[in-house]
């Protein structure tokens, strides 16, 4: 199969992938953050670039937020501004790693008071999930240690259980925890939370609102990540993806930049396992544009998601099962292959200018003006979150 059907279409029609605020500010290495002309200078402007991605793609219509970076005087006014946009505002992401008690640890913290402050932090973050009608609050723990003897791991992971459990308790009935995981970095020696497994056993431990999130940069090299995606949707606990790539690390980058082939296998596990376009599976976007433009990033970003899923849904299941069947090794191979080199990229651009989009939306992007009209409006601009 070499042309992607109606029902194919349809499928692609109903994608939607998450933009994160931090995406369009200021970000870099551990050594910069570098300046780029038209940073937005709050989270409204945020909002309003992300809404910018939605109009020329129309796969992006919800915007994570991430407190406090994304804080303001009343979310209600943001959740408004976003729906006079055209988008709404989604996950809201906690941060305990940019405080000085955090040095430490905030979850999994020896010390009470610094539990207690982390654990409220997280209960504002549902305060404000009540106010911008946002399902999903997701945690991202910076927590471990670097030596061995540091710390009792078993505690940590005992003292983690109970915070989470307090937070679980404040969820309301459509709200849900979401728990990230990531091999290293802060912590060197061990992470609270390094792997998906654990993960697991840490959400499984507090109830059905619990899910995982898996972060596509967030495992060690030659880690099969495909197998987790499966895994974790056949367990019912796959909760959402931050999709970006990776060359060496947790490198951020534009997702498909670095292997569009394991982004096409992870669709394609998506797609078995009945993850695309289900509500309990959230597409989103995690990434730093440290020296690229904000806006043509994460346009580009979700493009690559499109194609890739378009690819993945041109996989012929019927001829795959029966070379399978037939321990016919090249010949499923071949089916796979066939379908990943497939070029999807002509009729889908006709495809969007059948719905009324430009044919190309980076190049309607970039002659919108847009981009020269913040550069010369905005001045100072520095929300983003790493250097905010």
């Amino acid at each position: 199969m070499t042309a992607l059907s109606s029902e194919h279409l349809s499928a692609l029609a109903q994608q939607s992938v998450e933009l994160p605020s931090w995406a369009f500010g200021n970000s870099g290495t551990r050594f910069r953050v570098f300046a780029t002309p038209g940073t937005p200078r709050d989270p409204f402007e945020k909002i309003a670039d992300a809404a910018q991605v939605h109009a020329y793609t129309r796969l992006a219509p919800v915007v994570a937020l991430h407190i406090p970076w994304d804080r303001v005087e009343s979310f209600d006014a943001l959740r408004r501004h976003a729906e006079d946009l055209g988008v709404t505002l989604g996950t809201v992401n906690s941060n305990t790693f940019q405080d000085e008690d955090y040095k430490f640890g905030a979850l999994a913290h020896h010390d009470a008071r610094i539990r207690r402050k982390a654990i409220d932090h997280h209960l504002e973050c549902i305060d404000i999930m009540d106010e911008t009608g946002s399902r999903d609050l997701k945690i991202w723990l910076a927590e471990g240690s670097n030596y061995p003897g540091q710390n009792d791991m078993r505690d940590r992971q005992d003292r983690l259980q109970d915070s989470l459990q307090q937070i679980y308790a404040r969820l309301g009935d459509e709200q849900r925890l979401v728990l990230e995981y990531k091999f290293f970095e802060p912590a060197f020696y061990h992470t609270d939370v390094p792997d998906w497994g654990t993960s697991y056993a840490q959400v499984s431990a507090l109830g059905e609102k619990a899910m995982v999130c898996l972060d596509t940069g967030h495992h060690a090299p030659g880690t099969n990540i495909e197998f987790i995606v499966m895994q974790l949707l056949r367990l019912g606990k796959l909760g959402s993806f931050d999709f970006n790539s990776r060359f060496y690390a947790d490198d951020d980058l534009i997702v498909g930049a670095a292997d569009p082939f394991q982004l096409f296998r992870i669709l394609a596990e998506v797609i078995r396992g009945g993850g695309l376009n289900n509500p309990d599976v959230a597409f989103m976007l995690d990434q730093c544009h440290n020296i690229e433009d904000k806006i043509p990033g994460q346009i580009r970003s979700v493009l690559n998601v499109q194609e890739m899923t378009a690819r993945a849904l041109l996989i012929d299941r019927e001829a795959l099962t029966a070379a399978q069947d037939a321990n016919d090794v090249l010949a499923a191979n071949a089916v796979i292959m066939d379908a990943f080199y497939t070029d999807v990229r002509p009729q889908l651009a006709a495809w969007r200018e059948e719905r009324g989009l430009a044919a190309d939306p980076m190049a309607a992007y970039l002659a919108s003006g847009y981009q020269q009209r913040i550069a010369e409006e905005r001045v100072g601009g520095v929300q983003a979150g790493w250097g905010a």
